[in-house]
């Protein structure tokens, strides 16, 4: 044998022992980030024109570079929209890596764009949304929306009067900050409805008898939230899908967080209207147990994000004959390249099954809601606001903002929780605040205890 079949078999001993240790652990450190300089210092020089050596580049991500980051499934990781991929999962996106599979097109990655579509095939059946609507996986909510939003513009640019316009949308302050990324991308222009709260159809309608008459010209869709990052509310979706429909706009629906819960049965009946949408972005990646990158966008028609979509090249035409192949992922979306990112969550899915999934979900939801009573219970804190779906937003009594960042910071570095704060809007002033973020059925009450007490 070659020596250089003897490292790899001994490199992927290492990689194997390290996986296994990491999935079949109980308990996990939360890590803390270092400076460039002191992480140059540890690591060394480790590209280098002979390399180094598997074994030893190996050696040095698991014991100084792997400590400075932050997992996102410890059970005491509440900030931002954290994420807890299955074992399952874990383990089978090293199959997906291993399977080295183009996930374009169904001539190249048919068995695992298969798979796939069998994820997306349920996850569309619990927008409601009917016969014929399906969607792709993407990186995230960003390409997502972006994909749908695209869609959206070159379908109304098939009236000739709206070619040379520049695309208006609708979506309020709460909205995600890729809505806003995505519009520059676009290159449309945003009207932020003043509301971090409930976006109501009503207030949407006031929002559109203000333009003047080239903006309404230019408006082509609104985006709504199912399920705000911030704060977890869902906004007026059947309201929203009524105006859409009276002023002939698109209706996008972006849950890349609250989609995970369009499967839990004490909240569904709030996402009421989403199946009227004409598109949705869900990130399995965040409520579905799914290891990152994984986002989906999911269209009523599909054929219209075919349009918008399909790239064409005559080193492509070969992969162009669906009728003789099958579906082609990259015809729906804005990424040609693309790893076949749901091929975890189908494994996921068969290993558990989506009863699980309900159980896990529906544990997120609870956990607010105990976390909403803990936090009413003591005299240090106090709610912003109620609970909505997993995400609690509370005060400590007295504090300023660099109270809290100093807070989050030393708990941090003690490897004990990140929780983080944000900002929310109260009339005209916005104040700082703590959030709570659930989405790990592994965390408990005591954990949220602790860090409540660990404000006093």
């Amino acid at each position: 044998m070659h020596k250089i079949d003897i490292d790899l078999v001994e490199m992927t001993m290492d990689v194997m022992k390290y996986t296994i240790d990491r999935v079949s652990a109980t308990k996990i450190k939360m890590g803390k980030p270092k400076k460039a300089a002191e992480l140059k210092k540890l690591a060394g020089k480790t590209i280098t024109s002979g390399g180094i050596g598997g074994e030893k580049a190996f050696k040095i991500w698991r014991k100084h570079l792997s400590k400075a980051t932050v997992p996102i499934d410890h059970p005491r990781h509440l900030a931002f929209v954290p994420a807890s991929p299955t074992r399952a999962a874990v383990i089978f996106d090293l199959v997906t890596s291993a399977s080295s599979i183009h996930g374009a097109y169904w001539m190249e990655g048919a068995g695992g764009i298969f798979c796939e579509n069998e994820a997306m095939s349920w996850i569309v059946s619990l927008t409601g949304l009917p016969k014929g609507a399906f969607g792709v996986f993407t990186s995230g909510g960003t390409a997502a929306n972006l994909s749908a939003i695209i869609t959206a513009r070159e379908h109304w640019r098939e009236n000739d009067a709206f070619k040379s316009e520049k695309g208006l949308i609708i979506t309020s302050i709460g909205a995600h900050s890729s809505i806003k990324a995505m519009a520059k991308v676009a290159d449309v222009d945003i009207l932020l409805v003043d509301t971090e709260d409930i976006l109501k159809g009503s207030a949407l309608v006031e929002c559109i008898k203000g333009l003047t008459e080239h903006q309404r010209k230019r408006l082509f869709a609104v985006v709504a939230t199912g399920g705000t990052t911030n704060a977890g509310i869902i906004d007026d979706l059947d309201g929203i899908a009524k105006v859409c429909n009276e002023e002939n706009l698109w209706f996008h629906v972006d849950a890349a967080y609250g989609g995970g819960a369009l499967v839990a049965d004490s909240v569904r009946y709030q996402f009421n209207g989403i199946e009227k949408a004409d598109s949705i972005t869900i990130d399995p990646h965040k409520w579905m147990f799914s290891p990152y990158d994984c986002g989906a966008v999911i269209y009523k028609e599909p054929e219209l994000a075919k349009a918008a979509h399909a790239q064409e090249g005559s080193y492509l035409e070969i992969f162009k004959d669906e009728g003789a192949h099958g579906f082609n992922p990259s015809d729906y979306q804005i990424q040609l390249t693309r790893r076949v990112r749901g091929l975890p969550l189908w494994f996921s899915l068969a290993t558990h099954g989506t009863d699980k999934y309900k159980e896990a979900v529906e544990r997120g939801i609870e956990l607010a809601q105990i976390a909403g009573k803990m936090i009413e219970s003591m005299p240090h804190v106090e709610l912003v606001r109620t609970p909505s779906l997993s995400c609690v937003l509370y005060r400590r009594l007295g504090w300023n903002p660099e109270d809290y960042r100093h807070w989050t910071y030393e708990n941090q570095k003690k490897g004990f929780a990140l929780v983080t704060p944000t900002k929310w809007k109260t009339g005209t002033t916005f104040e700082t605040v703590s959030r709570f973020c659930f989405i790990n059925p592994d965390t408990t009450e005591e954990d949220i205890k602790a860090i409540l007490e660990s404000m006093k």
